[in-house]
């Protein structure tokens, strides 16, 4: 029988299609496996609040959201790692920033950046 954890691992590896983001050279296994274990970590957690970006948000809505993402959403969170040019001094909490605002964020990041592509060289 699965723990509660190795059967969230499983989901969320799940939801993320983690077998074909262990494909994408663009992804490092690694980094995903970290990925994968703060999401775990987080969902897991027993606490009553979770401190994302400054702010303590139910446990309930931190867990909903992470259950949600897929693998575009992890793609997001590694571009946003490699554009990244300024020193993170909390690494858990960025990445898990960035996680819960990936759903939330993803459409306007793409956007500016083709609006940066199409228009920014002119």
């Amino acid at each position: 029988m699965l723990s509660e954890y190795e059967l969230f691992q499983e989901i969320v590896r799940e939801n993320i299609s983690y077998d074909i983001l262990c494909l994408d050279k663009h992804c490092s296994i690694d980094q995903l496996d970290e990925v994968v274990e703060l999401m775990v970590e987080t969902i897991c957690s027993k606490r009553k609040t979770v401190r994302v970006a400054g702010n303590d948000f139910p446990h309930e809505i931190v867990k909903s959201r992470l259950l949600k993402l897929d693998s575009e959403h992890i793609r997001f969170v590694f571009d946003c790692l490699r554009e990244n040019t300024s020193k993170v001094r909390n690494i858990k909490q960025y990445l898990l920033a960035t996680l819960f605002n990936a759903p939330t964020t993803i459409g306007n990041y793409y956007s500016s950046l083709v609006n940066h592509d199409m228009y920014g060289s002119q």
